[in-house]
């Protein structure tokens, strides 16, 4: 079953000669369960269609389907639920509060959900736990290290238990072995968990987590394949 359709879809930013087409005619589905990268060098449009996808800005044409109905089928506020709810944002700049703890920022999107109050420590230590960071959960993250943090932004995704979890960039700023600790806690929670994983990045190696590789290019598909020979997860990082 698809989770989300596109067909055709487009996005351009202003207008006349100075119109910067940055989708044009984008057309894929992504099945529930599954973890899609989708791959392409500055400027190619991705971060654009990762904005698009998460309901963060609209397209200019074309359809977009999240679970059955497009971004004109919801109000504000079932959109607003649905951001909250059914999606989960990690960023490359992990958008931690410094002075604040690891169980306090978990927490953070719980504040809107609807979730009764008295859940919040239950569900916000479940989520760090399934990241193995049980034991910094007091810890302030301005003293963690950067693949620590980007785990706990991994948790703060996860608190509401999302059906979709968006990765822009999420190694970026990490060395190579956080950045590989932070892989094989996305895949683990795509296979052993459930979660759709849609990753954005532009190398090749953090690619090859997913099980599927959509290439952008001057906002065009150039390709869309399955990974043949996909990283594994030495099952270290989530017990």
């Amino acid at each position: 079953m698809s989770l989300i359709k596109v067909v055709d879809v487009t996005k351009t930013f202003g207008e006349g000669d100075s119109a910067t087409h940055a989708l044009r005619g984008v057309s894929f589905d992504i099945k529930i369960g599954e973890f899609v990268a989708i791959m392409g060098p500055s400027g190619s449009g991705k971060s654009t269609l990762l904005h698009v996808l998460g309901f963060l800005d609209s397209n200019t044409s074309g359809t977009y389907q999240f679970d059955g109905k497009t971004m004109e089928d919801y109000t504000d506020d079932e959109l607003a639920h649905i951001r909250n709810k059914k999606m989960g944002f990690i960023f490359q700049q992990f958008n931690l509060l410094p002075r604040t703890s690891v169980l306090e920022n978990v927490k953070l999107p719980l504040l809107y959900s609807g979730t009764k109050e008295s859940l919040w420590d239950t569900k916000a230590l479940a989520a760090i736990k399934m990241v193995g960071l049980e034991h910094r959960t007091e810890h302030e993250s301005s003293e963690l290290s950067g693949g620590e943090k980007q785990r706990v932004a991994i948790a703060r995704a996860l608190v509401n238990n999302p059906n979709l979890i968006f990765a822009d960039e999420p190694t970026g700023n990490l060395d190579s072995l956080s950045g590989g600790a932070v892989m094989e806690t996305l895949q683990e929670l795509n296979i052993n968990e459930g979660h759709t994983v849609i990753l954005i990045t532009h190398e090749t190696y953090t690619a090859e987590y997913a099980n599927r590789i959509i290439k952008l290019k001057d906002g065009v598909i150039e390709s869309d394949a399955p990974v043949l020979n996909r990283r594994k997860s030495t099952d270290k990082f989530i017990k």
